[in-house]
């Protein structure tokens, strides 16, 4: 496929028929980004898998007892996904970076590594199940590379665990993206890594 080839068929419009999407060239899945390729994934400064952070509290900045509070996040693949356009995420790949606050009335912000113009803000809300262990319902819209045409509606879901001392959280997520007219497009899921950021 040649690259202007390409770039038509990423023109995603909402009157496209599930079919037409299926076919199109990169369908970007919530918050998570993916390059022109398709295997695209953010990574903070450049950086390879290796989780990079810095600027965290102090222990005493927060309540360890609560997973409230703002996160720097990291969403690892852990499963080969066909994207539609032929290629692949593939085990280990880095999905998605960037923050992410807890809020104490149960609701959840995220601002995610994608491009702002296809949408990097998205928002869920959670529950704790357990001793250090929760459930979020993220939902977020994605939009094409070019931030002028909805794809559909995303879903992403997590199970983690608060770790003893309150500074780090780690679990699963699964995502799916589906079109406007809620047909699933792809699914793909992982593992999660997050450090609390804390007031210095």
């Amino acid at each position: 496929m040649t690259a202007s080839h390409r770039v038509v068929t990423t023109a995603l419009t909402v009157g496209l028929t599930a079919a037409s999407l299926l076919v199109a060239s990169t369908a970007r899945a919530g918050c998570l980004p993916l390059d022109g390729k398709g295997a695209a994934l953010f990574k903070p400064n450049g950086a390879t898998a290796a989780f990079q952070v810095a600027g965290f509290g102090r222990p005493g900045d927060f309540d360890a007892s609560t997973i409230v509070g703002l996160w720097q996040f990291q969403f690892v693949s852990t499963i080969t996904t066909d994207l539609p356009d032929g290629t692949q995420i593939n085990p280990g790949d880095i999905v998605d970076a960037g923050y992410v606050t807890w809020h104490a009335d149960g609701t959840e912000l995220m601002n995610s590594g994608r491009p702002p113009m296809t949408s990097s803000f998205c928002m869920g809300v959670w529950k704790q199940t357990g001793r250090s262990q929760y459930k979020l319902n993220h939902v977020a819209l994605s939009w094409d590379p070019t931030g002028q045409h909805l794809v559909g509606p995303a879903s992403i879901k997590e199970d983690i665990v608060l770790s003893d001392h309150g500074e780090q959280y780690s679990g699963h997520f699964t995502t799916d993206q589906f079109d406007t007219n809620n047909h699933l497009l792809l699914h793909f899921e992982g593992r999660i890594a997050a450090r609390r950021i804390g007031v210095e």
